[in-house]
């Protein structure tokens, strides 16, 4: 079958991946993108937290360091891309109004203190505040949660909407090709990765493959050892009244939710995702009683959700790696991993941004942040090469791209 070349082939068009097309574009590169379906993927069912205190758990300190770094980096991230995007100061949805923290009963309680101790030991800014104070914030909270904290730090954004602006970026671009098929296997030479054959046969060459293929890149590298976590999560439309905007997380007798509220849209309705399931299974169906779980908790919780319109069940799998950390970095001649971000892919994607940029010696975004370990509210020492490799990329961005050459008098970040 036919041949094509490019500087860069990104296998995966999730937000992950076009954020990987967009970089290389940035540095002057051509740009292959491999999908069947962007943005179908884990990016179609995210809900957008940015929450790396409310995802911090036990024995998970390297995981709560790389999302508190990429989390300072989303504001100048977010920016960059509406301006490449010709889109609005707040397009994509990112919302710093913090996040409250429920606990439903004494148990649920007592785990959220637990938790809040775990917070303070590593550094992380989360607080106990009450259920009064609660309901100052957000006046729907129900009767019988009897436990309450805030995350001020854990945000939100709208990954559809980042998603729909990543692909203005990369598919106004003159040097973008985006191909509708499958990649099923990484071609090769004398021992480096020269590009990716497709599901039609054709066999796309680049001097750098991005593998960004979600639960799917295991199957193309033995390095990236990705597998299906499907998630349910439920889209709801309310008055933009009915609550306030919080992002809720909490936990009813042991069970996790949350309750995502966008901002309000120009008709008054704002969407409510709530969410969401994990479990490791083969297929990725929709189950009833997922649904009605999500549902019963969410309404626990904020028992005002009772009103709102039920809009859209989503299934999709995560892409899960064997420690719950992301599989980012060169894994041969040719290949840059940038896969395995499990619950946190569009909290990583920041992150993962520079470390694509520093593979291409390109400039970030994040290129005026520090996001260094001693920047970092987890401070400590460097436990996983991946947080020291990652917060490096991400701190260092001196040097010039790759492909200036091709560079043109557009300004950063803007489609050539």
């Amino acid at each position: 079958m036919g041949r094509r070349a490019s500087d860069v082939l990104v296998v995966g068009g999730g937000v992950v991946g076009l954020t990987a097309a967009w970089r290389a574009l940035v540095a002057g590169a051509r740009v292959t993108v491999l999908d069947p379906a962007p943005g179908d993927g884990a990016t179609r069912a995210a809900a957008g937290m940015l929450a790396p205190v409310g995802e911090a758990g036990f024995g998970q300190e390297p995981l709560a360091r790389l999302g508190v770094a990429s989390l300072a980096l989303w504001p100048r991230f977010a920016a960059e891309l509406e301006r490449a995007a010709s889109l609005p100061p707040g397009a994509v949805g990112l919302e710093t109004t913090g996040t409250l923290v429920l606990a439903y009963d004494a148990d649920d309680v007592a785990a959220l203190r637990r938790l809040l101790d775990l917070h303070r030991a590593w550094g992380l800014p989360s607080h106990e505040i009450g259920t009064d104070a609660a309901r100052r914030l957000e006046p729907a909270v129900g009767p019988r949660v009897t436990g309450a904290a805030r995350a001020p730090g854990d945000h939100q954004v709208d990954p559809r909407a980042v998603h729909r602006a990543l692909a203005v970026v990369v598919g106004s671009s003159p040097r973008a090709t985006l191909v509708p098929r499958a990649a099923t296997a990484l071609t090769w030479a004398r021992g480096a990765v020269t590009g990716a054959r497709d599901d039609a046969g054709a066999e796309h060459r680049a001097g750098l493959v991005v593998l960004a293929a979600g639960h799917a890149s295991g199957a193309l590298h033995p390095d990236a050892p990705t597998r299906p976590v499907p998630g349910t999560a439920l889209r709801l439309e309310t008055a933009a009244d009915l609550l306030a905007g919080h992002v809720v997380r909490g936990h009813v007798q042991g069970r996790p939710v949350y309750v995502v509220p966008r901002r309000p849209g120009a008709d008054g309705r704002r969407e409510v995702v709530v969410g969401a399931t994990s479990d490791e299974r083969e297929d990725s169906r929709t189950r009833s009683g997922d649904v009605f779980a999500l549902l019963r908790d969410a309404r626990a919780l904020l028992p005002a959700l009772d009103e709102a319109t039920f809009v859209e069940a989503t299934t999709r799998p995560r892409p899960g790696s064997p420690d719950g950390a992301p599989v980012l970095g060169e894994a041969a001649e040719g290949l840059l991993l940038a896969t395995g971000h499990h619950r946190n892919g569009v909290l990583l994607t920041p992150l993962t941004a520079a470390v694509v940029d520093d593979a291409l010696g390109a400039t970030s975004p994040s290129a005026s942040l520090s996001a260094s370990p001693s920047a970092s509210p987890c401070a400590g020492p460097a436990t996983d090469a991946l947080v020291a490799a990652a917060l490096d990329a991400a701190a260092r961005h001196a040097r010039p791209g790759r492909f200036t050459a091709r560079r043109t008098a557009h300004p950063e970040g803007a489609p050539a």
